[in-house]
């Protein structure tokens, strides 16, 4: 399953633009919830695809959710991403976007009050069956908006939290800045709708602003790209930093996973610079690993499968 990333912010902030400009959909709809799937660009991909001659070459992705409006009820639809990212008005005389960063992470605080008073009033009455996984997820909860009332993020908070919860408030939050002083997300937005040879002419060949946020992204996120390479279709894969082998094969088919035999493992650097995996294997630079292997950073993984 992708990866899931929300956008949020104050209205006008600029939200859609972001959608856009990363989706490269076309023109996200203003005013109501719009997802799609955003390619996280990477310049090992083509390298990759040129040594195997790639017919195809599909970049990794993550999922990006645009909702509209703020607020606990266009919030609590967040609550499922794995990161957030707040776009915030850097535009106009009156732009001061460090206070409604501010006044976001208030918004976001008053959420899983919110959230979490609704739980406890549910458990409480579950808690009168007796049971006793029940009554302690209700001393939790009593002790978890207790922390949210002094004003504290529950990333912050000590215990270990009800898994029922899904707070927004431990998160990996990433500002946008749209305007002067940060990214002019109007201007990638429309950027994104043309070709990419005429994107890049016009940034005379320099990357997209884009590329940085994918990169605060992959960072928050502690992720790791892995590399599929075949004629066929070449193909960058995130996981997040320490999954196994066996979460890879996952990534790619639930089918692969269930028949994994081994897997065999070079460096994409090895692969380009040797030209083929026939060379790889003969200059003693591929490794046969089995499902828990940790899968690192510039992988290029065969997984042998059998079901």
């Amino acid at each position: 399953m992708a990866l899931e990333v929300g956008i949020v912010g104050p209205s006008g902030s600029g939200k859609t633009s972001l959608f856009t400009a990363l989706t490269k959909t076309g023109g996200g709809e203003y005013g109501k919830t719009n997802v799609g799937m955003a390619p996280i660009a990477d310049d090992r991909l083509g390298a990759l695809a040129a040594v195997v001659k790639a017919r195809k070459i599909t970049p990794a992705t993550i999922r990006v959710q645009d909702v509209p409006g703020s607020g606990a009820a266009q919030l609590g639809n967040l609550r499922q991403v794995d990161a957030l990212l707040v776009v915030l008005r850097g535009f106009g005389p009156d732009a001061a976007p460090d206070d409604d960063l501010d006044l976001f992470k208030l918004e976001l605080l008053v959420a899983d009050r919110d959230h979490v008073e609704r739980r406890l009033e549910r458990v409480s009455k579950q808690a009168k069956s007796g049971d006793a996984k029940i009554r302690a997820e209700l001393e939790e909860l009593k002790k978890v908006l207790a922390h949210v009332d002094t004003g504290v993020e529950l990333s912050g908070y000590g215990g270990e939290l009800p898994g029922e919860l899904e707070p927004l408030t431990t998160k990996p939050l990433i500002a946008v800045v749209n305007g002067s002083s940060g990214i002019d997300l109007k201007l990638e937005a429309e950027l994104a709708e043309l070709p990419d040879e005429e994107a890049a002419a016009f940034r005379d060949g320099g990357s997209s602003a884009l590329d940085e946020i994918a990169g605060r992204l992959a960072q928050a996120l502690d992720l790791i790209t892995f590399f599929t390479a075949g004629e066929q279709d070449t193909r960058a894969w995130t996981l997040r930093n320490g999954q196994t082998a066996l979460d890879a094969a996952a990534a790619i088919h639930t089918d692969i996973a269930r028949g994994f035999i081994r897997c065999e493992v070079v460096n994409w650097q090895d692969l380009v610079q040797l030209g083929s995996h026939a060379e790889v294997a003969k200059q003693g630079k591929q490794g046969l690993e089995g499902k828990t292997y940790v899968v690192r950073d510039g992988d290029v993984l065969n997984i042998r499968f059998n079901v």
